[in-house]
């Protein structure tokens, strides 16, 4: 296993061997039979609605389509449908063959001499690769190296070094086992973000198991897959002894103990070989080497084999051929206990890191995901549900990646949309220096560090300035004219151009903490959300969908995310949502595209999200000619439509019908400020009634208002006075915000 990075890995592996003495594997995707007829289909420019249905007739599992015609209405359509006969025989004449191309996700061969003196070699977009797959190079003696790159081993690292700095002792290697708290997370299945654990089937298993010890969490892993997750029942039933465990042999009780008589573990079965039917080391690893790479055929060819050795030792014929059917079935997904246990650890590390360390670790599981606006909001509902916030982006506190900012997470650079890893890098650095103080000093520090008007537009509208006490209106209409004045200024400087008659032109240039900003009022609230979703994928001050909450839950829509998460775990049976469920979802238009179909009309694809999920809808011609006038971005409606769900594509619904969400009034419940239930008044101190730095506060109201008031301490007078007609938030960032500006002992909340 390797952290994230795994080209990195590659590269080492490289330098210490030799640039030609490492090559990847080439991996080459053939069309299965499902594949097969939806590619067919769109050469042959079927309808892509009638192509879906046929698809859907070929099941998964089918190993050729001749083999999926045993389908009873797949075998009616062929026979009455002359369109679909032709489909399915072409089909039948390119299923199996090779669709394309691709670098095995984790197999390198490392050799002795040059690579190419082994194995013909092409280049690749991640650079040189083996011309033969990983089998046909096992054939010629040259040995696969897979270098498995793991996200969750980076979150555990940059949550450990969050952690190190409020506890520079921990070391995630030096966690108990036993942790109490990290066993009642895993039995309550609050396992959003926790490795391998935090699929729907898998919290289901975990609720039932109620694991108490770490052999629970590695049989947990090792079950949950479609050869062995038959004997889930069984294993749960008998640690609660709700059953009794029964051995069909006394010889597998040393054996099978440990997992209550179910086989879980590679090596159980090698133990099995070994202790009924006599086999040797080596004879038991060829087996559970035919069981590593799933094949079925080499199993069954030591089946007489098996059931000899196990006469000889006095198994019976009838016991030893359930046994080692059970061994076959098993086989298919089987995992080594080595690699379960692996597994668990990495699984019981992310879930205690959760349990005891909710902001250290959400801010490193978010920063594993930034391009994933998904998981993002999947992620921080969770986190809030811990009582941690996401805070939003600021240049005096952000860092690259997400942070933790006073038991919170600080929303990161990069994670800002048109904000590269330099730039990023380039404004914490120079922050070290001193924090900025206004906006015109930011872009007068970092003229020259790949500034520019994109960067800094996305930066005003997701309201990383917010804090230096101006709008974000009034930004936007001067940010232009700051860099080009500071950008000009530059390139005199670099040029020596500056002469007599650029003298006064250069004195009246921007000068740090100079500028006189235009006083615009602040956006409403609805045109702040879609400035912060625009330049960050997020919203950060509400959602577009909450003016809407009262209208929906008198709906009682289904939810987004419910929708996706039964989807989520391939092996789940247990699905409260199936393709082509009937379900009615409401949300805001994200995004909308169009295209025209083949007969000349127009259908869309919609993105829908509430406020903790997104789903694709498909608007067919008909649908769209209908509902059109409500298909528009950041429009609220309601969707009703039939679930479509591919392994390709993913899940989708396809609209049957679309109305807007008109129970609530957008204005009136959008532009209305949200309500303090405890109102407080803010206590400064200053030198004088006149300083300066009161203006700050005029600017930090506007972008933050609320419903505490704002009194003012005179220390040349001894007197207070109020602020009239100035109402702002009481935040704790903004209290933070104000007493970086007067002094923390200068401020007071009462």
């Amino acid at each position: 296993f390797c952290y994230t990075r795994r080209e990195e890995v590659i590269d080492y592996v490289k330098r210490k061997y030799g640039e030609d003495k490492v090559a990847q594997i080439v991996t080459f995707g053939t069309l299965a039979p499902r594949a097969a007829v939806r590619d067919v289909g769109r050469a042959l420019g079927m309808p892509y609605g009638k192509v879906d249905s046929v698809a859907k007739l070929v099941s998964s599992d089918s190993s050729s389509i001749e083999e999926a015609l045993g389908n009873k209405d797949l075998h009616e359509l062929y026979i009455s449908d002359n369109e679909v006969r032709r489909l399915l025989d072409v089909s039948r004449g390119v299923e199996g063959m090779p669709r394309h191309a691709s670098t095995h996700a984790a197999g390198v061969v490392i050799t002795e001499k040059p690579t190419w003196e082994y194995v013909p070699l092409s280049y690749s977009g991640t650079g040189v690769v083996t011309q033969f797959d990983m089998n046909t190079d096992a054939s010629l003696g040259l040995v696969k190296f897979d270098f498995l790159g793991l996200r969750y081993l980076t979150v555990i690292h940059d949550a450990e070094r969050e952690i190190r700095k409020k506890n520079p002792d921990f070391s995630v290697s030096n966690i108990p086992f036993d942790d109490k708290e990290t066993f009642r997370l895993l039995s309550e299945a609050r396992t959003d973000g926790v490795f391998q654990l935090e699929s729907g089937g898998m919290k289901q298993v975990l609720t039932r198991l109620l694991p108490t010890c770490f052999e629970d969490i590695v049989a947990c892993i090792a079950l949950f897959r479609p050869g062995p997750m038959d004997s889930i029942d069984s294993f749960i039933a008998r640690k609660h002894g709700r059953e009794k465990t029964v051995y069909k042999t006394e010889k597998l009780r040393d054996i099978l103990d440990v997992t209550y008589g179910c086989i879980v573990y590679q090596e159980q079965v090698m133990q099995i070989c070994r202790a009924l039917a006599g086999y040797s080391y080596a004879r038991a690893d060829i087996v559970r080497r035919a069981m590593s790479k799933k094949k079925t055929d080499a199993m069954q060819a030591e089946r007489e084999a098996f059931l000899l050795g196990c006469l000889e030792n006095g198994v019976e014929r009838s016991t030893a051929e359930e046994i080692f059917d059970e061994m076959v079935g098993f086989a298919k997904y089987a995992f080594n206990k080595s690699h379960a246990t692996v597994y668990g650890v990495i699984s019981y590390r992310t879930a205690y890191l959760k349990a005891h360390y909710p902001a250290e670790y959400f801010s490193a599981l978010l920063s594993s995901v930034l391009d994933s606006s998904a998981k993002l909001k999947e992620y921080i509902d969770d986190a809030q549900k811990y009582g941690v916030k996401v805070l939003p982006p600021d240049v005096n506190s952000s860092s690259e990646d997400f942070s933790v900012s006073d038991g919170n997470i600080r929303f990161g650079l990069l994670a800002i949309r048109n904000v590269g890893r330099q730039f990023a890098g380039a404004v914490v650095k120079e922050r070290e220096r001193g924090r900025f103080s206004s906006f015109d000093e930011f872009v007068t520090r970092l003229n020259g560090n790949e500034i520019n008007k994109r960067t800094l537009e996305s930066m005003i509208k997701c309201g990383a300035f917010d804090l230096l006490g101006v709008t974000r209106s009034s930004l936007l209409s001067c940010y232009e004219t700051i860099l080009e004045s500071e950008q000009g200024k530059r390139r005199s400087n670099i040029s020596g151009q500056i002469d007599l008659f650029s003298l006064d032109s250069a004195d009246k240039s921007v000068s740090v903490g100079a500028y006189e900003y235009p006083k615009l009022e602040e956006f409403g609230l609805k045109e702040l959300l879609i400035l912060e979703k625009e330049s960050s994928g997020m919203y950060f001050s509400g959602h577009m969908i909450d003016s809407y909450s009262d209208a929906i839950s008198r709906l009682k829509c289904d939810k987004i995310s419910d929708i996706i998460a039964s989807f989520a775990d391939e092996y789940s049976n247990d699905r409260r949502y199936k393709d082509k469920s009937e379900v009615t979802v409401a949300g805001i238009i994200s995004s909308k595209r169009t295209k025209i179909t083949k007969s000349g009309s127009t259908m869309a694809f919609i993105t829908l999200e509430d406020r903790f999920g997104e789903i694709e809808v498909i608007v067919f011609a008909r649908q769209y000619s209908q509902f059109s006038g409500e298909i528009t971005e950041d429009n609220a409606v309601l969707v009703t439509g039939n679930i479509s769900f591919e392994d390709d594509d993913g899940v989708r619904i396809i609209l049957s019908s679309l109305s807007p969400i008109s129970a609530v009034k957008q204005d009136e419940k959008l532009e209305k400020e949200p309500e303090n239930p405890s109102p407080r008044r803010i206590f400064i101190r200053v030198p004088s009634i006149f300083d300066a730095r009161i203006d700050k506060i005029y600017r930090i109201a506007q972008l933050n208002r609320g419903d505490s008031e704002i009194a003012l301490y005179d220390e040349k007078t001894g007197k207070y006075s109020a602020m009239k007609g100035i109402k702002v938030s009481s935040d704790e960032r903004i209290v933070r915000r104000l007493e970086e500006i007067f002094g923390e002992k200068n401020v007071i909340l009462k």
